[in-house]
């Protein structure tokens, strides 16, 4: 990836992961640079596809989700777990792993009560274990 950004790529998108709201007038302030330059670049890291969308991160545990759970999952049937987590409201990400199990799928409830329903709704696709967060530590990290 670093061969299709250079330094001032860099920072624009350090800004955008921190504050996807920021302004083009107040990245170009953080930078020094003019906002037509700014607006520019930024228009030709989404066109290279560094740059896919725009998103807003919640306080999970304000929304009564704040109970962190990866499941790891041992199943033959791939097609139907994908489906299972699509519609699944607790589900917030799925993984294809390699090892004994073939999923890990994060989970965000409300309760151990809530986390055991899923659960039992998965056994049908095949063998669990489950692994509670006691406390997201690092989450979101800014990778540049």
């Amino acid at each position: 990836m670093d061969h299709l950004i250079d330094d001032i790529d860099k920072k624009i998108l350090q800004l955008l992961q921190h504050n996807a709201r920021m302004s083009i007038s107040q990245i170009s302030k953080e930078i020094s640079m003019s906002q037509p330059s700014v607006k520019e670049r930024i228009l030709k890291l989404e066109d290279k596809k560094i740059i896919t969308e725009y998103s807003t991160q919640f306080n999970l545990r304000n929304l009564n989700r704040g109970m962190t759970t990866f499941i790891l999952l041992k199943t033959e049937h791939c097609q139907e777990i994908v489906d299972f987590c699509d519609k699944a409201r607790e589900v917030t990400d799925l993984y294809r792993i390699s090892g004994e199990y073939n999923y890990l799928i994060k989970v965000q409830t409300a309760s151990i009560e809530e986390l055991a329903e899923f659960q039992d709704s998965l056994i049908k696709l095949g063998p669990s274990k489950s692994h509670i967060s006691l406390k997201n530590i690092l989450e979101h990290r800014v990778l540049l």
